[in-house]
């Protein structure tokens, strides 16, 4: 140690206490390359092994107390026959700038040959001069793999055709492909380190509770659906996300260390669509045909038209009923038109569930305001959809009740019920908070749903049954 390093620990120490002892970098060095994952061996400028390192004993089973001072590698590492060639080629580095890298097979203890590839350079002295060479080596399979292992990596994140993100322990996105910022809407820079809540507005919940799950547990047996809503500059998109997971732990460490989540996923959007809608169209159809058959064994029609309603309502409203046009308004598409009148006829229970309510023929008109949808409906001659909006809660109830509709309403839709060139009332459909507003698909099927409900109340009257009203028509007929 230095007089001026010395001067300045014993200011620092105390007058009694002894000072630490110089230490020897031979027990470090010793440490530094036992320690190391790669074999290496060192050769002064003659050829003779200085090192050799506990890889290097594992791989060839030569201990260092058997290879150091050892002449050369010839007849005990590597065959004789080669060993002119390997040794000419490992010493050359000493005159070469940089690092050699060779390919050759060496010799075990007990015989066998390990193919290793190489990385050799020169060990300089103080004076500048090479003064031996150090060899770096490892098994070509073993190389093979971890190069493959990089050109996979690489390959995922530059050409895969699916999403894939490295969130990290903290839940945020460390490395993104291509096709990842493409899906997300975003640059593949600009997503680093963010939230995901800033780049999903729905889904995240369920996609943060996926990544911590891989994090404790491990990655899931299966991959996951998982819907969400991407936040772009042209609006959210609501989109459908095929994803599977894999923990990702350090390889360095004794204890497995996560440092993330490897999260791949494509969109199945459109897929999932066609699969839904599918689906709906078949159970729709189903329903259909079991309304037909239940319906055809109503002695009265007007029951009739209460069955095709009840199993129309099934997985598409909350509740639905049905309104009777009475007095001229029934010819509203015709000149001799008048003043729109309905009575209600049948009516969904809307406190609890159960098959519809049938009014009995009470005949008494149902007390809606001027644009009401269903009256509205009725002019027209076709379909009308209305919602609450985006409004409080309480406006929301108030929208409801002041339109005569139960106070959890949120979307309608009126479609009317024409047969035989005529309109005879108008159903409505109604949904609540819970669901989704009506799209055109659903339009279309409330329509085919109104057009066989029309039928059997066409057929009440013409039978006089037990819901036809005796109200003279405006065409003259009464």
């Amino acid at each position: 140690m230095s007089a001026s390093r010395r001067s300045g620990t014993t200011d620092e120490l105390g007058p009694d206490e002894p000072e630490p002892p110089e230490r020897d970098g031979a027990d470090l060095l010793a440490a530094l390359l036992d320690g190391m994952d790669a074999a290496l061996c060192a050769f002064d400028a003659d050829g003779v092994v200085t090192h050799w390192n506990r890889e290097a004993e594992r791989i060839l089973g030569w201990s260092a107390t058997e290879a150091v001072g050892r002449q050369g590698l010839a007849g005990w590492a590597v065959r004789s026959a080669d060993a002119e060639e390997v040794e000419a080629r490992l010493m050359s580095a000493m005159s070469a700038p940089g690092r050699q890298v060779h390919e050759f097979a060496l010799l075990t203890k007990d015989g066998g040959r390990v193919l290793v590839r190489t990385q050799s350079a020169a060990v300089r002295g103080p004076d500048g001069k090479p003064a031996g060479v150090y060899c770096a080596f490892s098994e070509v399979h073993a190389q093979i793999d971890l190069e493959r292992s990089i050109a996979l990596s690489e390959a995922l994140f530059e050409d895969a055709s699916w999403g894939v993100v490295l969130v990290d322990a903290d839940l945020r996105p460390a490395v993104v492909n291509a096709h990842a910022a493409r899906l997300l809407g975003t640059g593949r820079t600009t997503v680093l380190g963010r939230p995901l809540g800033e780049l999903l507005s729905q889904g995240v919940e369920e996609l943060e509770s996926a990544l911590t799950h891989v994090l404790a547990e491990g990655a899931p047996p299966a991959p996951a659906e998982v819907w969400v809503a991407v936040r772009t500059p042209e609006g959210e998109r609501r989109r459908c996300w095929r994803s599977a997971f894999l923990r990702l732990s350090s390889p360095l460490a004794e204890e497995p260390v996560p440092l993330g989540v490897g999260w791949m996923f494509q969109d199945i959007t459109e897929t999932k669509q066609t699969e839904q809608e599918a689906s709906l169209l078949r159970f729709r159809t189903n329903q259909t045909h079991r309304a037909a058959r239940a319906a055809a064994e109503c002695e009265d029609p007007v029951e009739a038209a209460g069955v095709h309603l009840d199993f129309a309502l099934a997985g598409f409203a909350d509740h639905a009923v049905i309104d009777r046009v009475v007095g001229a308004g029934r010819a509203a598409d015709s000149d001799e038109a008048g003043p729109v009148r309905l009575v209600r006829l049948a009516a969904t229970p809307s406190g609890r569930p159960g098959p519809s309510l049938l009014d009995g023929g009470a005949g008494l008109p149902v007390r809606y305001g001027e644009g009401h949808p269903a009256l509205q409906c009725v002019q027209r001659a076709g379909s009308v959809r209305s919602s609450a909006g985006s409004v409080p809660e309480q406006e929301a109830r108030e929208w409801a009740l002041a339109r005569q509709w139960p106070e959890d309403t949120r979307y309608a839709l009126c479609t009317v019920l024409r047969s035989r060139g005529r309109t005879l009332g108008v159903v409505t459909f109604l949904r609540g908070s819970g669901r989704a507003g009506f799209e055109r698909s659903d339009t279309l099927y409330a329509e085919d749903v109104a057009a066989r409900i029309a039928l059997t109340l066409d057929l009440a009257e013409a039978t006089g049954g037990a819901g036809a009203t005796g109200a003279p028509e405006a065409s003259g007929e009464g």
